[in-house]
């Protein structure tokens, strides 16, 4: 049996890390630019690591409000393919995962 507490909990915790450094990369891509080209070249390299950065943060947000979700509907911790439990070792790992470990691993949904 799942603990839906803690799991809310963890999730809403790390919900609230990713909002926390989405503000700072959105923080540092809004400031200026340099005057130098050599410098501007740089600092868009920079940004764009900082772009797949906010990006990576925004898709793990919107699975964990998913997480969250499906706590409040009462099927967190079951497969949304084949209902079956995840086991506890996956969900300490990952929290928010939709599936079981079989079903994340059939090929076709790679």
């Amino acid at each position: 049996m799942v603990d839906t507490a803690a799991a809310r909990e963890r999730l809403e915790s790390r919900l609230n890390e990713l909002a926390s450094r989405i503000g700072q990369v959105e923080a540092e891509l809004r400031k200026p630019v340099s005057q130098s080209f050599e410098e501007q070249a740089t600092e868009r390299e920079s940004d764009e690591v900082l772009e797949d950065l906010e990006e990576a943060a925004l898709t793990e947000m919107a699975a964990i409000r998913a997480a969250l979700a499906r706590i409040d509907e009462g099927i967190y911790g079951h497969c949304a393919i084949c209902s079956k439990d995840i086991a506890p070792a996956r969900l300490e790992a990952l929290p928010h995962a939709p599936l079981c470990i079989e079903c994340a691993s059939e090929p076709e949904r790679q």
